[in-house]
């Protein structure tokens, strides 16, 4: 599956067009395109890094691919569930909250 740019990154890329080369390029070009992982387990791996580093921002762009990419709601809550005990309740809290948002079609912008 090719990356295609999303309409969330093309406003950076006026602001920050080498950021968004390198977003497109390398990160989802070459990183995301390897052969060694599905792009369904990239997609889980990323939201578990996102959710324990608390990167909110960024859960709201990897939570819907993570489901485009194959992940079930009922994993990623069982995922998000799990991180909770090693990453923080908070952490989980919020990425719950995010998700559910987003399975429910609500606009959190």
């Amino acid at each position: 599956m090719r990356w295609t740019r999303r309409p969330r990154t093309k406003p950076l890329g006026d602001f920050a067009p080498e950021l968004v080369r390198l977003t497109d390029d390398v990160l989802f070009g070459e990183v995301w395109a390897s052969e060694g992982l599905s792009q369904r387990d990239r997609s889980l791996i990323t939201v578990a890094a996102l959710v324990a580093l608390y990167r909110a921002d960024q859960l709201a762009f990897h939570l819907p691919k993570a489901l485009e990419d194959g992940v079930t709601m009922d994993e990623l809550v069982e995922a998000i569930t799990h991180i909770a005990f090693y990453a923080g309740w908070p952490n989980a809290m919020s990425a719950i909250t995010q998700l559910k948002n987003i399975v429910e079609g609500v606009d959190a912008s």
